[in-house]
C-alpha cells in the first residue's frame, strides 16, 4: 500500500500566532482587496460561470487522463523554495501570493485566473511575483493578511488546502476528494489544475477550481469568509467518474498524530499532534468521539475504521486539548492548532465516516485521514453533486448537552506499585460537562460498554476529587477476551446518556 503524500508541512511557516482576528476582516475589506486584474499581466477576458466550469470538468472526463508535465522551473532545494515563497514579492489582487513549483512536493504548474463580472482573465506574466526576483511557475497560492505579516489561506499540492483557525495558526488540511484512501490497492491523488479567484462584496473570497485525476474529474466552488471565532468555507462540488472507485471519500481531511497523553513519549514534549480525536454527530443525534492513535505506537500496519453514521450531521478532526502545559512546545504551538468540522448540506444518505491512520515516527508527516464514505458504489460514468460547510476553529463544534471525553490514558493493568497483570491494560477516561454538576457517587452514574464482562477485571466510576464537573472511568481489560480491537463506552444514569460515546482502540501496555 502506498502512503499518501500528505500536504508538505514545510511549505507553510510555523509562525507565532497573533490572535488578531480583525486582520482577517481587514484582509478582505481593505480597499486593495477588490479583485481587479492589472493590465499587462493577464490575457484577454473570456466568459466564466459555474455551469461553464462544470461543463469543462465533464468534457475532461470523456477524455483519457493525461498526467501533467513537470514544470521546467520547478526548484529542487529547500532554501530556494523558501526564498521564492517567502522573499519580498509583488501581490496579486486580493492579497494573493504564489507558491513556486517544487520537485517532489508540487512539481506541476497550475493555472491562475481572476474573475470579474462573469469574465475570467488568466495570469500570463509572473515576473516579480516570486521572492528574490527569480522566475518561477505557480504550484499553488496563499492569501495574505492585509498587513502582509502572514498567510491565512493556502492551496498547494494535489487537492489540499488549509485555513488558519481562530488563533491565526495553520494545522491540519482539507482535501477536495480522496480516492481509495485505506483501500487494499494504491491510493490516487487527484489534483487541482486551475484556479479562478472571485471577490464577493467587501468581505468574501470565492475560489473556483478544476480537478483532474486518473479516476475522476471535478469542479469546485469554495467560498471563504471569516468570523471572530472561525474561518468558514462553503464548498460546492460536482464530480464525473472516469472509472469505478472502491472508496470515494467525500470532504476528506488529513492531520498528524505522533503521540499523546495515552502513548509513550518520543522526546521531552508530553504530546505532539495537530489533532487528538475524530468527532461525529450521526443522523440519530448520537455524539461519537474516537481518540486518534499512531499505529507505530502499537507496532501495527495501517488501520482503517469505518463508523456507521447514516445521514450524518457532521464530523471532523479536532484538537480538543488546548492547554500549553500539555505540549510544552513554544515553536510549533500545537495547543493553537485549529479543528476542522464538516457539515453536509442536504442528506448524504446511508454511509460511514472512515478514519485511516498509518505508522509515523515524524511530526512532519500527516498520518491521519478522515472522510465520508457512502454506501452507494462509485461507478464509472456517474455524476456526483454534493455540498458542505467547513469550519476552522478552536471552538468545540456541534457541542450538545452531554459531557465530553477530555482525556484518554492507557497503562499497565493492576494496582500501581505492584506487579502488573500480564495481558491486561488499564484504560482511564475523563468526562467533563455541566450535565455532571451536583452528581455524587450516590447518583447511580454508570459506565456503559460493549466489552464482554469476562474481559473487565476492574470497573471504577466516580467524580475526580477537587475538579469541577469531571468524572473518571477506570477499567482493567484482558485483551485475550476482547472480540475485536475497538470498544465503545459512555456514561449513563438510569436510561439516559450523560456523555458522548467514546470508540477507543485497544492498546497493549
Amino acid at each position: 500500500m502506498t502512503k499518501p503524500p500528505f500536504s508538505p508541512r514545510t511549505s507553510l511557516s510555523r509562525r507565532e500566532a497573533t490572535g488578531l482576528i480583525s486582520a482577517f476582516v481587514a484582509a478582505l475589506t481593505a480597499p486593495g482587496a477588490a479583485l481587479a486584474a492589472p493590465a499587462g499581466r493577464f490575457g484577454p477576458a473570456t466568459p466564466f460561470s459555474w455551469d461553464r466550469l462544470v461543463a469543462r470538468a465533464q468534457a475532461n472526463a470523456r477524455r483519457p487522463y493525461t498526467e501533467r508535465p513537470v514544470s521546467k522551473l520547478a526548484v529542487a532545494d529547500f532554501d530556494t523554495h523558501v526564498r521564492l515563497t517567502y522573499g519580498q514579492a509583488e501581490e496579486l489582487p486580493g492579497h494573493v501570493r504564489l507558491f513556486p513549483t517544487r520537485v517532489g512536493i508540487a512539481p506541476q504548474a497550475v493555472g491562475i485566473s481572476i474573475v470579474e463580472n462573469g469574465q475570467a482573465r488568466t495570469l500570463t506574466d509572473m515576473t516579480g511575483l516570486f521572492g528574490g526576483g527569480q522566475d518561477g511557475e505557480a504550484a499553488g497560492f496563499r492569501v495574505m493578511w492585509a498587513d502582509g505579516h502572514a498567510d491565512w489561506l493556502a492551496f498547494l499540492g494535489g487537492s489540499y488546502f488549509r485555513a488558519a483557525g481562530s488563533h491565526d495558526q495553520f494545522g491540519l488540511s482539507a482535501r477536495g476528494i480522496s480516492v481509495n484512501t485505506g483501500a487494499p490497492g494504491p491510493e490516487e491523488f487527484p489534483e487541482f489544475t486551475d484556479f479562478w479567484f472571485e471577490g464577493k462584496g467587501e468581505d468574501g473570497l470565492i475560489v473556483h477550481a478544476l480537478l483532474d485525476g486518473p479516476s475522476l474529474t471535478g469542479a469546485y466552488r469554495i467560498e471563504t469568509k471569516r468570523t471572530p471565532d472561525a474561518g468558514i468555507q462553503d464548498v460546492t462540488a460536482t464530480l464525473f467518474l472516469r472509472r469505478d472507485i472502491e472508496r470515494l471519500g467525500l470532504a476528506p481531511m488529513t492531520s498528524m498524530y505522533l503521540y499523546g497523553e495515552g502513548d509513550r513519549r518520543a522526546d521531552w514534549r508530553p504530546e505532539v499532534h495537530d489533532s487528538d480525536g475524530l468527532a461525529i454527530v450521526t443522523g440519530t443525534g448520537e455524539h461519537i468521539w474516537h481518540p486518534l492513535i499512531n499505529p507505530e505506537q502499537e507496532h501495527k500496519p495501517p488501520v482503517t475504521n469505518a463508523m456507521r453514521a447514516d445521514h450524518v450531521k457532521g464530523f471532523g478532526l479536532l484538537q480538543r486539548d488546548q492547554d500549553f502545559d500539555h505540549y510544552q512546545d513554544d515553536m510549533s504551538y500545537y495547543h493553537r492548532r485549529p479543528s476542522l468540522w464538516v457539515e453536509p448540506k442536504g442528506d448524504w444518505g446511508p454511509g460511514a465516516v472512515a478514519l485511516y491512520s498509518f505508522a509515523s515516527i515524524s511530526e512532519t508527516v500527516d498520518n491521519v485521514c478522515a472522510y465520508w464514505l457512502s454506501d452507494t458504489p462509485a461507478k464509472a460514468g456517474q455524476r456526483r453533486d454534493f455540498a458542505y460547510r467547513l469550519t476552522w476553529s478552536s471552538q468545540e463544534p456541534a457541542h450538545g448537552n452531554n459531557a465530553l471525553c477530555t482525556a484518554f490514558r492507557v497503562g499497565p493493568g493492576g494496582v500501581p506499585g505492584q506487579d502488573e497483570i500480564k495481558g491486561v491494560t488499564r484504560y482511564v477516561f475523563d468526562f467533563e460537562g455541566d450535565i455532571l454538576a451536583g452528581l455524587t457517587r450516590d447518583s447511580h452514574v454508570e459506565a456503559q460498554t460493549d466489552i464482554p464482562a469476562k474481559a473487565v477485571l476492574l470497573m471504577a466510576v466516580g467524580p475526580v476529587g477537587g475538579q469541577k464537573n469531571i468524572w473518571r472511568v477506570t477499567m482493567d481489560v484482558r485483551h485475550a477476551d476482547l472480540p475485536h480491537p475497538e470498544f465503545r463506552l459512555f456514561l449513563k444514569r438510569g436510561g439516559a446518556a450523560l456523555s458522548e460515546t467514546v470508540i477507543a482502540t485497544a492498546k497493549l501496555p
